[in-house]
């Protein structure tokens, strides 16, 4: 969908749309009121899974920048600012976008461009994508670094909220039935077991959503070389050390081969400001993978099922095979694991989605 401001303001290109008028409308008068500029073109580009839109701005001229990304968030509230976390990483030199202009609800950022390290990564052999997570990891000690700016953190309500996603848009739709008590209470032991562990670990600055999609390769300046910059801030959290790894080196949506993981987790472990020691990482990593692979593979089932969103439905199988691994692994330490990982054993390799498909509950 793109917008064009013609003489009678923006007008729409495409008239097969939902997007209220109003809201082109709105970016290009707080462009031209804060940067004294005019709009040429607004395009909005593609949802992601949370209720944020983004879109792409042209601007009039030759001048610096001409082009920009709006933000709007349709439900603005302190916990999905941007600001000030987006300045502090700034201030510690970490590469985030820059910031132009801002209204409530609206951001006005710096665009990257298209090129994510998911997308780079996927153009290439598997055996080779590990030359581009290189740069990626480095960035997981530099953010541990920075001075701890709030007590937001993962505890114990929020890794339960991910078992209850599992067990309520997950279990259903592989076994064709809801999650037996006795299922709900082993997956209910199984996180209680991942929460007291990360409770245990040290608290360190945490992305949230470290994943390949969500760095973007800003193309190289007069006077700074390409380099992947971080977005989709606002999550930012306190977590264990291992938290970012997971997200980036378990990832669905790409495929990384099991010998570019292990390099590159004992690579950054010993970079890490609390460096821990190999077995209490390699635990703790694969307890995260548990718990965060989980939530996204229910995610992507919700998705489908209740807003008809297949677009993720492919990654489910690579992130039905992380789960597996990770519960093995975890089950083979602790009993409270093994239980979880028979459950996760006996789950088919793909599922089936159909219109019929929906869960019978939700939470």
């Amino acid at each position: 969908m793109v917008f064009r401001l013609g003489a009678a303001g923006i007008v729409a290109r495409s008239q097969n749309s939902d997007l209220p008028p109003t809201r082109p409308a709105i970016i290009a008068e707080v462009i031209g009121a804060q940067l004294s500029r005019t709009v040429e073109t607004i395009q909005r580009l593609p949802a992601g899974l949370d209720v944020r839109s983004f879109y792409r701005i042209h601007l009039e001229g030759d001048a610096l920048p001409t082009r920009l990304i709006a933000r709007v968030d349709p439900e603005p509230a302190a916990s999905s600012d941007l600001e000030p976390i987006r300045s502090l990483l700034a201030h510690h030199q970490l590469p985030v976008p820059a910031r132009y202009a801002s209204a409530p609800g609206l951001e006005l950022l710096e665009d990257l461009g298209d090129q994510s390290l998911e997308l780079l990564a996927n153009r290439i052999a598997v055996d080779r994508r590990g030359e581009l997570y290189t740069e990626a990891c480095d960035l997981v000690p530099r953010l541990q670094r920075v001075p701890l700016p709030f007590e937001r953190s993962l505890d114990a309500e929020l890794i339960t909220s991910k078992a209850r996603k599992w067990l309520d848009w997950a279990l259903p739709l592989a076994f064709g039935r809801r999650a037996s008590p006795a299922e709900q209470t082993i997956t209910h032991a199984a996180f209680d077991r991942i929460a007291q562990e990360c409770a245990r670990a040290p608290k360190r600055l945490a992305h949230r959503d470290f994943k390949a999609a969500n760095l973007l390769l800003r193309p190289a300046g007069p006077n700074q070389p390409a380099e992947l910059c971080m977005i989709d801030l606002q999550g930012v959290f306190l977590a264990p050390p291992e938290y970012d790894l997971v997200c980036l080196l378990r990832d669905s949506q790409v495929a990384l081969p099991e010998g570019t993981v292990a390099f590159l987790c004992e690579r950054i472990r010993s970079e890490l400001p609390d460096a821990p020691g190999r077995e209490e990482f390699l635990r703790r990593f694969d307890l995260i993978t548990v718990a965060r692979v989980a939530k996204d593979i229910a995610h992507y089932l919700h998705a489908a099922t209740q807003r008809g969103d297949r677009r993720y439905l492919p990654f489910v199988p690579q992130g039905l095979a992380n789960l597996r691994a990770a519960a093995r692994r975890a089950g083979e330490r602790d009993g409270d694991m093994a239980r979880l990982a028979e459950i996760i054993e006996g789950m088919p390799a793909r599922f089936e989605i159909t219109p019929e498909s929906a869960p019978e509950t939700e939470t």
